[in-house]
């Protein structure tokens, strides 16, 4: 576990959040850390540094609050766990990039020995562990990847068994469910169990030669972001007319390939930076994913943090875009247009990837 932070600030410390008690000192904790974390700390912290604290932030909060569910089903009357269980997170938590204002990716891995009641009881762990986290602050995945989902909380022989069915099928939605499950990191309840769906997860990319091809096409799907000239396409209509989307327009695509390619190489890291720093070190891959990538990368997290927020109700949100204001300021445009150079560049030898792999097949 990561240590705090020295920082500039002799007060911080997780303490707050580690002794909290009830839900209303989780959240009063969260609210004064994050505070700090936008202010102060974005300046005296690296950029890496800071994605660490935020996403360490993140994890003890989830730790405090399964620990406070199960504390209230004991209260309650349903007792302690009846089996082993693995909390899990995904998304940008399962590759610790997440924001300050990330929403809830989630799920659950239960132990296969048998308990009559272990069904019930998960269920309704789950679902105040969804409904605790919206409480904190963290809004519920509008694709409902969250433990108080059927399809996201199971035993681990039902992992199992959706692993296998997933990627023998390689249609979008469930090729699509599989990439979100490659993020898949452990946080809280038995370890071991998250390390036994991991091996299930990875052999199942040995079982089937073809996913690694399934996943490339799910990857060069995104938004065009520059135009034939070599401009930033910036958004023309809503909200958000005259900025640019960060997420999916240049964060996203970075992601999902460097996703693609770790999968493909066997490479079992959840981490967008680590990916890719494996990568460089194997040299196994159709085009040199050098330090600029990763400097790509870095500037993709940068852009990122600093879309505009707003507060509400004390916690941060934002909606992932730059503004039109930002896109005038020379510097960040120039930053944006030479990490996109890079972004289409990657894209264009994934998609060259791609049709040479569909011309082999069969």
């Amino acid at each position: 576990m990561m240590e705090p932070i020295s920082i500039t600030n002799p007060s911080w410390s997780y303490q707050g959040i580690d002794g909290a008690t009830s839900a209303y000192e989780l959240r009063q904790a969260r609210v004064i850390l994050q505070r700090e974390l936008q202010k102060s700390m974005s300046a005296s912290l690296s950029l890496v540094e800071w994605y660490e604290t935020v996403n360490e932030l993140h994890d003890r909060i989830a730790r405090k609050a399964v620990e406070l569910c199960i504390q209230g089903m004991v209260e309650e009357g349903f007792g302690q766990p009846p089996v082993p269980y693995a909390f899990i997170v995904f998304g940008s938590s399962g590759r610790e990039e997440a924001t300050l204002w990330s929403d809830q990716d989630n799920g659950m891995i239960i132990s296969d020995a048998p308990h009559a009641t272990k069904e019930e009881y998960f269920k309704e762990l789950g679902k105040r562990i969804a409904d605790l986290l919206e409480g904190l602050g963290y809004a519920k995945c509008e694709g409902k990847v969250m433990c108080s989902e059927s399809l996201w909380r199971k035993t681990l022989a039902d992992w199992n068994k959706q692993l296998f069915e997933w990627s023998s099928d390689l249609n979008w939605e469930p090729v699509r469910n599989l990439i979100i499950a490659s993020d898949m990191r452990f946080i809280a309840g038995e370890a071991s169990l998250a390390d036994a769906w991991l091996a299930s997860f990875y052999e199942q990319f040995r079982r089937v030669p073809e996913l690694s091809d399934a996943v490339l096409r799910n990857t060069v799907k995104h938004k065009a972001t520059l135009n034939i000239l070599g401009r930033v396409v910036t958004e023309r209509f809503g909200e958000h007319a005259g900025g640019f989307d960060v997420k999916y327009g240049v964060y996203i695509p970075l992601v999902n390939s460097a996703r693609f390619l770790a999968l493909q190489h066997g490479i079992q890291e959840s981490s967008t930076l680590k990916r890719m720093e494996r990568l460089n070190s194997l040299e196994a891959i159709p085009f040199q994913l050098t330090d600029t990538c990763q400097r790509a990368f870095r500037s993709a997290l940068k852009l990122r943090r600093n879309t505009p927020v707003v507060i509400r109700e004390d916690l941060q949100q934002s909606s992932g875009f730059l503004d039109e204001k930002q896109m005038k300021q020379k510097q960040v445009h120039y930053e944006l247009r030479e990490t996109l150079g890079l972004v289409k560049r990657v894209h264009r030898a994934l998609q060259r990837q791609l049709r040479f792999a569909e011309r082999r097949r069969p």
